[in-house]
């Protein structure tokens, strides 16, 4: 048998649903822990933030509308199709430097991510709200709320970082636009992957590549971004990234703020909620 050329890869970006280039057409070299070339990952514009901002406003009253028992499915979906795609997450993981011993940890404790925020669907609510006490005949009640649609500059980790970040935030109904790794973005995009076959609808995740410094700024300051994550941010743009985030109202969670390195808890879950207290008459 003659010998074959092999079928590269080609990463794009992740929108709406869909894998789209960007639209400036630009990409840019990603090479494993020696230097040596791997792949182009696109680029993406700050045209490529603004489309991916508007498939996350689309997507979010369907996503916040199911119900938190489906949305924990969903979650659950997503962790049996990464399982079943271990080893390709091996292998990327490994070309970005890490050992195969800790590639094949990082894989595992990624999985095992997805599932415990899968846990925390229907939960949620129970613990975060509450029925609360007034006099007169009423009943008080506060109920969590997604914020909507949630910027999210994820850290280097390009899978295990990514995933702790992003699950604590689509759990609950909100939806994301999600800036990769930029020097290690090929484990971000074959996770997209996952995401696009797991009964996520399109939308409720669009993750971009590129520059964080050009893609960043641009989504701290949309108007139609209702909260930031800046998990990925180096110290000397964070304070850039606030008072951009200030131009209109949105919650912003510093990098700081609950490390995504630790176990996971509800922090990560909360801080992108909103309470709503519904008072109800006695007796109607």
């Amino acid at each position: 048998m003659p010998d074959r050329l092999a079928v590269r890869k080609t990463y794009k970006l992740y929108i709406g649903g869909a894998f789209p280039r960007s639209e400036s057409g630009r990409s840019y070299p990603v090479t494993d822990s020696k230097g040596r070339f791997l792949a182009n990952a696109s680029q993406a514009s700050r045209k490529d933030a603004r489309d991916a901002v508007v498939a996350a406003r689309k997507a979010f009253p369907g996503w916040s509308g199911r119900t938190a028992y489906n949305r924990g499915q969903i979650l659950y979906r997503i962790a049996e199709m990464l399982e079943g795609r271990r080893d390709q997450f091996v292998d990327e993981l490994r070309q970005a430097g890490a050992s195969k011993g800790a590639a094949g940890t990082q894989v595992d404790a990624a999985v095992d991510r997805w599932v415990w925020y899968a846990g925390w669907a229907d939960k949620l609510s129970a613990v975060a709200g509450a029925a609360n006490p007034v006099s007169g005949p009423f009943f008080n009640f506060s109920t969590p709320e997604p914020t909507g649609v949630v910027a999210v500059v994820a850290p280097d980790s390009p899978l295990l970082g990514l995933v702790s970040v992003l699950a604590p935030v689509i759990v609950s109904g909100n939806t994301a636009v999600v800036v990769a790794s930029e020097p290690a973005p090929l484990p971000s995009i074959t996770l997209a992957e996952v995401l696009a076959t797991s009964d996520l609808p399109g939308g409720v995740v669009n993750l971009l590549t590129g520059r964080r410094t050009e893609i960043a700024p641009w989504l701290a300051a949309h108007m139609d971004v209702n909260a930031v994550d800046l998990a990925g941010v180096l110290p000397e743009h964070v304070r850039e990234l606030e008072e951009k985030s200030a131009e209109n109202l949105k919650r912003v969670l510093p990098p700081t703020e609950d490390d995504w390195t630790g176990e996971p808890g509800t922090a990560r879950m909360t801080a992108f909620l909103e309470t709503k207290t519904v008072w109800h008459p006695v007796g109607v």
